[in-house]
């Protein structure tokens, strides 16, 4: 080796070469990053709004937290509900205006105040009705009491449950005979209806041409009409049991108990005057009145038989 190159490595020394760095530009905030294809502009839009991001760091704004939506929240609410409270009262106290005027239900209540005693004692008052002596509506402060507490007083909820009975055993002896049909146990069921309304009608308009003054109203003939159901429901089942002689002797009975039955009831209704007066029927009004409650307990008979002849063979 040359001796100037020894001496120049000895006395001068080595310079190392490190690697360049690059230097990566900082993203800051706002800035987008250099390796990214696309702008974030979700971001940026939600900054534009002026809505924070998440601490999850996921780009979706948070919450507000701000007390004033709370505040003004509360108090809309709270008219909202009275407002409705009060809109759902004029409407429910106009509904039943509406209902009372042409259903009285109040008055409904009155038919249905009936306990197990009460239909004990006025089915056995309709099957055996000859050794009952007083027939006459207790009354309280110028109300009559209610079913449960006299067996004479009008109800409606023996009279409904004879008619639901009457067509179920209707379709029971349609069954018996191969005869059973919806359409023939519909029909059963309206014509019994529709007998009950002409029934109903016939008797206003005649009560009209009399002029009678009675306490008697509509829903109290549709009750005293509507017991003669539970005569009818005995003749069927006992035709279903023993025959045409059964039918006839158990609706035979029936048919002479509801007749009974009508003419003490209606006595003190149609002619309220004269029985309070203890008055005999006398003059061609009362002769009227009396000719028409024969009549009504005279109809319940009739149709007792023409409502169930077909149902026995």
């Amino acid at each position: 080796m040359h001796p100037a190159g020894l001496a120049a490595a000895a006395g001068t020394p080595r310079l190392r070469k490190w690697p360049s760095k690059r230097r990566v530009p900082v993203s800051q905030p706002g800035m987008a990053d250099p390796h990214q294809l696309f702008d974030d502009t979700s971001s940026s839009q939600s900054r534009g709004y002026g809505a924070a991001r998440a601490p999850g760091g996921l780009g979706y704004p948070a919450a507000s937290v701000s007390p004033q939506p709370t505040f003004l929240a509360d108090p809309v609410s709270n008219m909202a509900m009275v407002y409705g409270s009060s809109l759902a009262a004029q409407g429910k106290e106009l509904v039943d205006k509406n209902i009372d005027r042409f259903i009285p239900v109040t008055k409904l209540k009155y038919y249905f105040a009936v306990d197990t005693m009460y239909v004990g004692k006025k089915l056995g008052l309709l099957v055996f009705p000859y050794l009952h002596q007083d027939w006459e509506v207790q009354y309280q402060q110028d109300n009559p009491v209610a079913p449960r507490f006299d067996v004479n007083a009008p109800d409606l909820y023996i009279p409904a449950m004879a008619f639901i009975t009457y067509i179920l055993v209707a379709g029971l002896a349609l069954g018996t005979q191969d005869r059973f049909s919806p359409d023939l146990l519909g029909l059963q069921a309206s014509s019994a209806l529709a007998w009950l309304t002409v029934e109903v009608l016939a008797i206003l308009l005649s009560l009209y041409l009399v002029t009678v003054n009675t306490d008697l109203t509509t829903i109290d003939l549709v009750a005293f009409l509507g017991y003669k159901y539970v005569g009818m429901i005995g003749g069927v089942l006992m035709g279903l049991l023993f025959g045409k002689i059964g039918y006839y002797l158990v609706l035979g009975w029936c048919c002479v108990s509801i007749f009974v039955f009508m003419i003490r009831t209606l006595r003190l209704k149609i002619l309220a005057e004269a029985a309070a007066e203890g008055v005999p029927v006398r003059g061609a009004r009362n002769q009227l009145r009396m000719y028409l409650t024969m009549a009504v307990a005279a109809a319940q008979p009739l149709l007792m038989y023409w409502l169930t002849f077909h149902l026995v063979r």
